[in-house]
This record gives C-alpha cells, structure tokens and sequence, in this order.
C-alpha cells in the first residue's frame, strides 16, 4: 500500500482487544490510546465501564470535519487494498467490500460518541513524541497504526522520541504492527528497542491474534 498521507482510518473496539492480545484484566487498567483517530476502542470501552483516553491531533476537529476527512481518504484507502488484495488475510474480513462496511462501522461508534467523549476529556487534541500527560498516569499505552506503520512518513529521530515518550506516561506500552505500509517489517525496529533498552526498559516481542496484514502478527511491549 501507498499512501502520501497519515490517514484518519478507525478499528474496533473487537480489533484492538486482538491486536494488543488485551485481557479482562487489561481492560480493567487505566489506558492511553495514542493516535487511535476514529477508532471505536474507546467508545466500546467506556460503554463497558473501562478507563480509557484517547490522543489524536485529529481531535482539534470537529466531528462533521473528521467525517469530511475520512470521505476524502476512504476511496484512496480501498483503492489501494483492491490493487493488492494478494497482501491481505480474508479471513474475519471477507473481502473488500466487507472491510469498507467494517471500517465504517467501527468509525460511525466512534462519531457517535465524539462529542460526548470530548467533554468528558476522553478525547485529547494531543501527538507524540509530546504528550500532555503526567509520568506513569497510566497503566497501559497502546498505539495502533502509526509507529512503525508510517516509517516513510516518520523519522527514526521521531519513533525514538516517540516510544520513550510513551514509556513515560505509561507503565507498559505495547505497539502494533511491526511493518510498513508496504508490509516489510520496519527497519526502524531494532535501533528503537536498542534505545529503550539502553534506558533500562525490558522491551520483547509478542505474537498476536489479529490477522489482516500479511506479516503484522506481532507487537513490541516495553515496560
């Protein structure tokens, strides 16, 4: 996949749950979602009674601006899955068509949910590698589709600031996936986990249950 941009684009609450192997345990931690944009992870947990907050820089828009936004991403994106379906495990998603009306689902929870969550401070215009948050405020960090994902868009220099920032604000922080957009595992690995264990964080590698892209079935917990 190729795209010029980071781009809005939410998974469900089902979705993370698998792509951070979250247990009931997990789910009853305090979380950080960072850069979760129109993902429903929050929305679906807060309605089961978790704590959770979310950081975007996406979340200084308004609601009708981040739906215009994703109208305007959302051919790009399914456009570029058609052209290399071959890089794609149909299995829980079917084919194109269902992962356009899963996506969607997952992005109307989140929008029904925006502003309530705004005023409640669930959603915070924040970004790395600076966040507004205190050490250690939370349990558990969780970062989906940017670190890593997005290693032609962000520089080394930025992953590294990035993952320490996490790992300040959290007690353990867990990334996920491991590879780029064109689905080779991101060179930017190994020199970020040199730093973080060089500052002392036990940093290992976990395999996951969630399947979508060829090649993303692990995540990099540092705690």
């Amino acid at each position: 996949m190729k795209l010029k941009d980071i781009v809005p684009w939410g998974r469900s609450f089902e979705e993370y749950r698998d792509m951070f192997l979250l247990t009931g345990a997990d789910l009853q931690k305090t979380i950080l979602g960072c850069g979760d944009g129109p993902a429903s992870f929050n929305a679906g947990l807060t309605k089961s009674g978790g704590k959770v907050v979310s950081a975007d820089p996406v979340y200084r828009f308004t609601t009708d601006e981040i739906r215009s936004r994703v109208r305007d991403v959302y051919p790009e994106i399914m456009s570029e899955v058609s052209k290399n379906p071959d890089e794609y495990v149909w299995d829980s998603i079917r084919d194109v068509r269902h992962l356009g009306q899963v996506r969607t689902e997952a992005m109307e929870l989140f929008f029904d949910d925006y502003e309530q969550g705004k005023k409640a401070g669930r959603y915070i215009d924040a970004s790395l590698p600076e966040l507004p948050f205190e050490d250690k405020i939370f349990h558990l960090a969780l970062c989906s589709h940017y670190l890593f994902l997005y290693s032609e868009h962000v520089s080394l220099e930025q992953h590294i600031l990035s993952m320490k920032e996490l790992c300040r604000v959290a007690n353990e922080v867990r990334v996920y996936p491991l590879v780029t957009l064109d689905g080779k595992r991101s060179e930017y690995i190994n020199p970020v986990v040199s730093e973080l264990r060089n500052d002392g964080l036990d940093v290992s590698f976990q395999k996951v249950r969630y399947r979508f892209q060829k090649g993303a079935d692990e995540m990099v917990v540092a705690k």
